[in-house]
């Protein structure tokens, strides 16, 4: 079926002039929506006509179509729901206006949407019928289920002003240019890569190949949007592909950035990553093995097999307009000296292989990489990305019980670092941060996840710039704890210390007489209490303070820092 242009002959959504200045002016009236960072990138490419032939967000009949069958109601494929997803209060004000303004992180108007339809959904269902399970080992999955969305929106997009791409802005093109840029130079077959890490030989041999094989020019094509929790940063890995680039030769190979949110949905995002790269202007797209693999789920197995995304874009080969080149994985082999797919290696070919957890203890440790893994320049800028973990920022974070040691511990332990280390420490105790940080915020749920929250980010933030953060809250539940370890270890380490006394012990200390208010009714919803404490499954250590001091209980910490790689 041929694809029917959104708005514009060049599928985008955008509107300018005079009816950009009124649609801006209407906008005042409207409610709006800041964009979650998974919805900035979906609304950068609907607007863009990346997403073509999407109007827009999806409704709920298409939404259904997608999920089930990876159709739209038109009988368009297309694999990958794209919806707004509101909280009660803000979709029923935008059902009532009829229209939602979208607005990014600094406020700034980028779209209007002309809401036709706004409904709940469960998103465990959602995730089941989606990726076929709602495994929070599955990074998507994690990420929907701790949305506090409850309401999808769909509706046509009118695009005002594209978001902002700061990152190496003369590297992002919409659609309409690459077409042009390949029209320009005379290149009618245009080979596409899809990629979230950092290129190494292996990824180069396979471009090179495939490019050959089909006669075809190198199109880099790297996501720098929304990828996995712990990638490489987008920066390092943009760095790497620039210093690959020569590699292919004059006139051979082109780089441009893609800001997409992945949903690491496996066969089904390969054939979603197939119409984005034709839409893209490419011929051909590289499918290789465990295309957009989620990793392991939480049984320790693959979610997927490792060529299941090929065999399912084979099947909708005739109608999805680019030729998909099927890859097999390619190895070393020091015999033949180059790289060579799986079936024409040499038995010597076994000991030439490289893992990511290999390549990341080599980079911490400072040992060498060599070079039939990846290319000198390569390995020069992950060295300077990824320096051994005495050089790393990392985070301790104590959770435990009101009383059970945490502050005094943190207080040591704040204290022989400075001593040992000479760096910078800085401790982000529960009642400070209350005071200073989070004054505004009760003792519910919602405020006491936001507070952690808000701890975990100040935190991440010392982590990366090289420093150390000690944080003690209570950190009464496990989900929010969980939230600010991928947040931080985004950015560095992260130690997860439980405080472990024991209630009784606790409340035999009260030195506030909490404990005694609570048990009198006189406090409402106190951890330990009338209010749950989730231990941790996941503590690096776990203390009881009861019998040993502070400083021995510091001692502890610092002796498994040292263990891992953090301290000298």
């Amino acid at each position: 079926m041929p694809l029917q242009n959104s708005t514009r002959s060049d599928g985008s959504l955008m509107v300018g002039g005079e009816e950009a200045a009124e649609l801006l002016q209407q906008s005042r009236d409207w409610p709006s929506h800041r964009c979650s960072e998974v919805e900035l990138c979906d609304l950068g490419l609907l607007m863009n006509g990346a997403f073509a032939p999407l109007t827009g967000f999806l409704d709920r009949a298409d939404t259904e179509g997608v999920i089930r069958e990876m159709r739209l109601q038109n009988g368009h494929l297309w694999p990958m729901p794209i919806n707004l997803e509101l909280g009660e209060e803000e979709a029923m004000a935008a059902e009532k206006a009829g229209h939602l303004v979208l607005r990014d992180v600094e406020g700034t108007v980028l779209a209007v949407v002309e809401v036709s339809e706004v409904w709940p959904y469960d998103k465990k269902t959602m995730a089941e019928e989606m990726f076929g399970h709602s495994d929070e080992a599955h990074p998507f999955v994690a990420r929907m289920m701790a949305s506090r969305a409850t309401h999808l929106v769909g509706g046509r997009v009118r695009g005002l002003q594209m978001p902002r791409q700061y990152l190496f802005p003369e590297l992002h093109h919409t659609p309409a240019q690459l077409r042009a840029f390949f029209a320009e130079k005379g290149w009618d077959k245009v080979v596409a890569f899809q990629t979230r890490n950092p290129m190494h030989r292996a990824h180069f041999e396979i471009t090179r190949m495939a490019a050959e094989k089909v006669g075809a020019k190198v199109l880099l094509h790297p996501v720098v949007g929304v990828t996995r929790p712990g990638d490489v940063p987008a920066v390092i890995r943009v760095q790497c592909y620039q210093a690959l680039l020569p590699r292919y030769g004059e006139d051979n190979a082109a780089l441009s950035l893609l800001p997409l949110a992945m949903r690491m949905a496996g066969p089904r995002e390969a054939l979603w990553h197939s119409l984005i790269r034709r839409n893209y202007g490419a011929t051909h797209f590289i499918i290789g093995r465990d295309h957009a693999g989620p990793g392991m789920n939480s049984q320790g197995k693959p979610f997927h097999g490792p060529y299941d995304a090929q065999e399912l874009v084979e099947k909708y080969s005739d109608e999805i307009g680019i030729t998909v080149i099927p890859l097999q994985m390619v190895v070393y082999d020091p015999q033949k000296d180059g790289y060579v797919t799986q079936d024409e290696a040499s038995e010597a070919s076994k000991n030439y292989q490289l893992s990511g957890t290999e390549l990341r203890r080599r980079l911490r440790e400072g040992e060498e990489i060599p070079e039939w893994f990846t290319f000198p320049e390569v390995s020069q800028i992950l060295r300077r990305a990824y320096p051994p973990r005495n050089r790393q920022g990392f985070t301790v974070f104590f959770t435990g019980l009101s009383a059970s040691g945490k502050s005094t511990v943190a207080q040591a332990l704040m204290a022989k670092l400075q001593v040992e280390t000479g760096r910078d420490v800085t401790l982000l105790d529960g009642d400070v941060v209350r005071t200073n940080l989070s004054s505004e915020l009760g003792f519910s749920k919602e405020h006491r996840d936001l507070n952690i929250q808000r701890i975990g980010y100040v935190a991440s933030e010392i982590t990366r710039h090289g420093g150390i953060a000690l944080c003690a809250p209570i950190a009464p539940y496990d989900e929010v704890r969980k939230e600010v370890r991928r947040m931080v270890s985004d950015r560095g380490g992260f130690t997860l210390v439980h405080i472990s006394t024991p209630l009784a012990e606790c409340e035999r200390r009260d030195p506030k007489g909490l404990y005694a208010k609570a048990r009198a009714g006189v406090i409402k919803g106190f951890t330990g209490i009338d209010d749950p404490y989730e231990a941790p499954e996941d503590a690096e250590l776990s203390i009881d303070t009861t019998s040993i001091g502070p400083h021995e209980a510091a001692q502890m910490i610092v002796d498994h820092l040292r263990a891992e790689g953090y301290l000298d």
